[in-house]
């Protein structure tokens, strides 16, 4: 192990590293290619050197997870406020519709509920703040009379989960990737003619 590697493990950036690295090889060969042996390999530190971190695989996949979720909600806080619902609306759907198709195996792993119980309150946070800014987006267009009531979370998630679709279509190639932004717009559109308070 080179005295950089060993210098950047004692200043606690061996998780972090660890944690890339799996990133790269869960896009690369999916969950079964992964292996803290491996990763300990991958990166030059000893093969136990990962379990200071990780206790299993399992562990590092919820990690990942984490990670993943953590870095949606960052997405989406970067996004400039409005006042109206319509523009932020879209850019919010873009936002989780690029981080979907460029990150479709984390996103695959985040939502895979076969999660660790060990790791229920960490994820819970991150999903909560994955999730924040969407809700409080519809919270804020009910207020103001722009959609129809009801619990926002729910609402929210219904609109991510057509985003989902919509992501899963341009993975499998049933969507050209050409053709994303006209799909993406008329997802939009319909989710928010749905949203709409009825007459």
């Amino acid at each position: 192990m080179s005295l950089t590697r060993a210098r950047s493990y004692h200043h606690g950036d061996l998780r972090a590293e660890l944690l890339q690295r799996a990133e790269t090889t869960l896009r690369e060969s999916g969950v079964d290619g992964l292996s803290l042996r491996q990763l300990a390999r991958d990166v030059g530190v000893s093969h136990a050197a990962p379990t200071r971190h990780f206790r299993d695989k399992q562990a590092l996949l919820d990690a990942l997870a984490v990670a993943g979720f953590e870095r949606l909600g960052a997405s989406f806080d970067a996004l400039t406020p409005a006042e109206s619902f319509a523009e932020p609306m879209r850019a919010m759907a873009l936002t989780y519709l690029r981080f979907a198709t460029e990150n479709s195996a984390l996103l695959a792993l985040m939502f895979a509920r076969r999660h660790s119980p060990v790791a229920g309150d960490e994820m819970s946070r991150a999903v909560d703040h994955a999730f924040a800014r969407p809700v409080s987006l519809i919270a804020n267009a009910q207020t103001r009379g722009e959609i129809i009531p009801g619990d926002p979370r729910r609402i929210a998630l219904t609109a991510v989960a057509a985003l989902q679709g919509l992501a899963t279509f341009l993975g499998s190639g049933l969507v050209f990737p050409e053709a994303a932004d006209a799909w993406l717009d008329d997802t939009v559109t319909h989710v928010m003619l749905g949203l709409r308070p009825r007459p």
